[in-house]
């Protein structure tokens, strides 16, 4: 098997440095270089204990300097609207390159595929712009894709995440003290995810996020109306055969919960409940890690399909 050569752009950020653990067990890929633009000289032994080279440590990077970089595949673990000079920049160095982008700045663009991994694996085959999704689009995503056909009217979602979601840039919605006891919510009309999982989903959907004391992970109860009267039990009959193929995502009957999924690469779909007065009306929860499935391990993922590999090197023991 042939290596491919890793840029890895943002390595100290909360995923990229979920994102290096997975790479380092790959067995088709190794790490070019980890910049970070405010912490270059940290040794990649504090970011990933088992990172098995002791002398790597973070790189300073600019986009200009992306031309002498050995790099076949480039991922960009930057905030949001941070992307686009990279992109221009390694677009014109190497224009055969794969770039997997973690933020939201190519999620809507015709010309990249959005990465869903289970739900679009021909279109990232031979990919070479992808678009990762969003940790909160993933689970809503997962939830309501296999009932799409049967929605009557915008499902809503209910999100609480772990503050990891937010960030390492200070605000209340990382700061442990003001999360003690205590559950903030935000973004309660218009948010990136609530946009980003209508257009994707092709159906309107209500997305109310929060945001909660643990570090990661999250929880989405899902409420639909469905044009079908269907019992929990074909609920669930339903789900599991839209995800047979699928040995990533576990679907079961009780109410999952983010001890069951986190640290783990996968989500875990369950609790489906019928409201027996009004039979057409469902909930049913999704948990998912939102630094691995929710960002690393899907980008993991959607880089094996495009380089056609074994879709789930380097992911299914992370």
């Amino acid at each position: 098997m042939n290596t491919e050569r890793v840029a890895l752009i943002g390595g100290r950020g909360y995923t990229g440095a979920a994102f290096l653990p997975l790479l380092s067990r790959h067995p088709g890929l190794e790490l070019a270089l980890a910049s970070s633009s405010s912490q270059a000289g940290t040794s990649l032994r504090e970011i990933d204990p088992d990172w098995p080279d002791a002398e790597a440590r973070l790189v300073a990077l600019s986009p200009d300097d992306v031309a002498g970089v050995d790099a076949r595949v480039w991922v960009l673990a930057l905030p949001n609207g941070a992307s686009a000079p990279w992109v221009a920049a390694i677009g014109a160095a190497h224009p055969d390159a794969l770039i997997v982008d973690f933020g939201a700045d190519y999620r809507f663009e015709p010309d990249w595929v959005y990465g869903l991994s289970e739900w679009n694996r021909a279109a990232l085959a031979g990919a070479r712009r992808i678009a990762n999704p969003g940790c909160y689009a993933t689970g809503a995503q997962f939830a309501l894709l296999p009932i799409r056909d049967f929605l009557t009217r915008a499902p809503v979602v209910f999100g609480v995440s772990g503050y990891s979601g937010a960030g390492k840039t200070p605000s209340p919605r990382n700061d442990p003290a003001r999360l003690a006891d205590n559950l903030i919510p935000y973004g309660l009309v218009g948010h990136v995810h609530e946009h980003e999982i209508s257009v994707h989903l092709g159906r309107p959907v209500r997305f109310h996020p929060h945001v909660a004391s643990f570090f990661r992970g999250i929880s989405l109860t899902v409420s639909v109306n469905l044009s079908d009267e269907l019992d929990s039990a074909a609920l669930l009959d339903l789900f599991r055969t839209a995800y047979r193929e699928a040995p990533l995502v576990e679907v079961a009957a009780e109410i999952p919960e983010i001890r069951d999924i986190r640290g783990r690469p996968g989500l875990k779909i369950g609790g489906f409940s019928v409201d027996q007065r009004q039979p057409f009306r469902a909930t049913f929860v999704v948990v998912l890690d939102n630094l691995l499935k929710g960002a690393a391990s899907q980008a993991l993922q959607n880089i094996n399909l495009a380089l056609e590999l074994e879709e789930l090197a380097g992911v299914e023991h992370g």
